[in-house]
């Protein structure tokens, strides 16, 4: 499984930080925001990647959302050959 040495955070600059290293940009899936609840299914949106149903938020819209949710970002910083890695997940507090 791609967690190798994997973390949590709640910490918005280390979410930020971690992703625009990797130039990857806070998105919601299309269509998972209009409902009244939730804001949204958070995403981190990479060139390249393969998500068109993505749509680009700003940072605070995306913490926003993070925060009201009560979530955590898991995330990995290398793969286990040593490579940047791009995993990451959001997931419940509890």
């Amino acid at each position: 499984m791609a967690t190798q040495d994997s973390k949590t955070t709640k910490d918005h600059k280390t979410i930020q930080k971690w992703a625009e290293e990797r130039d990857g940009k806070p998105a919601v899936v299309k269509g998972t925001g209009d409902t009244g609840k939730g804001g949204g299914l958070l995403r981190i949106d990479f060139p390249g990647g393969a998500e068109e149903s993505l749509e680009e938020i700003s940072w605070d819209k995306f913490f926003t959302i993070f925060d009201e949710n009560d979530l955590e970002f898991l995330y990995q910083e290398k793969t286990k050959d040593g490579s940047e890695s791009r995993f990451n997940k959001f997931v419940n507090k509890d």
